[in-house]
């Protein structure tokens, strides 16, 4: 079986992405699984590699069709959008822009078939913001180039999968967006996740939104039974194995010690959180819906330690593993 094609998009080029990049792609048995191709700026890698003390060779590449894919050497499609002297650890319109353009490039080739998955940086929204690109974040991004209507996100661990009802707004926006048939959207996608990693059961815990799942109505203005108790109703309908609404309290203790496969989180940081407190070195961020796969690391630029050497890079090469495993044919 032919090793899938992951391109790599940069990211904010003065954050910690081209430094977990260049880290990564020193592990040479990646290049066992894999066709790693960096969608980004030839020399900000060569920068970045000699921060870290690294001996790979970066070459620049004009098309997909020029790589080599092989251990020691980073293929690198080289949009040359970095000024050389770009401050590491700082805002900067131009790395916002360069992001933008790293993932444009990236998300055409794998539509066009290219390649097979893409696994992205992290960028800085400011940035983005700055640069022209007026984005939430990588999830909107992609859902707006790939003209995909609705997306969700799901961050994973070793341990734990969570996916989002809503990520990047407002808590009261959020809860005025959840309803029934968004619910029950979401709760298939990330379903549809986990029989394609082949888990041999599909449990699935669902989050209420209000404290002790609202008490039965004294917390709250009922929103667990007109929001959310239709769409596990529907679920449950079709032979699916959800519980819920649940206090998320108690749902992600039960899930930490492996009673789910899968959590429903109804708002960003009712889901964030536990992830990170559980695993943020290893955790992955899956946009699910997209015609295309995506994965991401699950932390962000890190600016205050850009540029140092210090970056961890085990939330990418875990990622990567992740782009790989739900690859078409993989």
């Amino acid at each position: 079986m032919p090793r899938p094609v992951i391109a790599i998009t940069m990211g904010d080029a003065a954050g910690v992405g081209p430094e977990i990049i260049m880290k990564s792609l020193a592990h040479a048995d990646l290049y066992e699984r894999c066709c790693p191709v960096v969608v980004g700026d030839a020399n900000r890698l060569r920068q970045a590699g000699r921060i870290v003390g690294s001996s790979l060779a970066v070459s620049s590449l004009g098309s997909i069709d020029d790589r080599r894919c092989t251990a020691g050497s980073v293929d690198c499609i080289d949009l040359r959008l970095i000024p050389d002297d770009l401050p590491w650890g700082q805002l900067s319109a131009a790395a916002g822009n360069a992001a933008y353009h790293y993932i444009r490039t990236a998300t055409g080739l794998a539509v066009q078939g290219q390649v097979d998955a893409i696994c992205t940086a992290p960028l800085n929204k400011e940035a983005l913001h700055l640069g022209g690109h007026r984005y939430p974040g990588h999830t909107e991004l992609l859902a707006a180039l790939t003209g995909t209507p609705e997306v969700s996100m799901m961050l994973m661990t070793p341990n734990l999968r969570v996916i989002h009802v809503t990520t990047h707004i407002g808590l009261l926006d959020a809860i005025a967006k959840i309803e029934p048939g968004l619910v029950e959207r979401v709760i298939g996608r990330g379903r549809d996740v986990l029989v394609k990693a082949g888990l041999p059961r599909l449990k699935i815990g669902v989050c209420a939104i209000n404290p002790h799942a609202g008490e039965h109505g004294l917390f709250g203005r009922g929103e667990e039974e007109t929001k959310i108790v239709p769409a596990i109703t529907a679920c449950q309908a079709r032979g699916w194995d959800v519980e819920g609404p649940l206090p998320a309290d108690t749902l992600f203790f039960r899930a930490g010690r492996g009673d789910f496969d899968m959590v429903v989180a109804m708002y960003h940081d009712q889901g964030h959180g536990p992830v990170k407190v559980m695993g943020l070195e290893a955790g992955v961020n899956i946009t699910v819906g997209l015609p295309v796969i995506r994965t991401s690391v699950d932390h962000g630029t890190a600016f205050d330690i850009a540029g140092t050497g210090q970056a961890d890079e085990r939330s990418l090469l875990e990622a990567l593993r992740q782009a790989v495993a739900l690859a078409p044919g993989h």
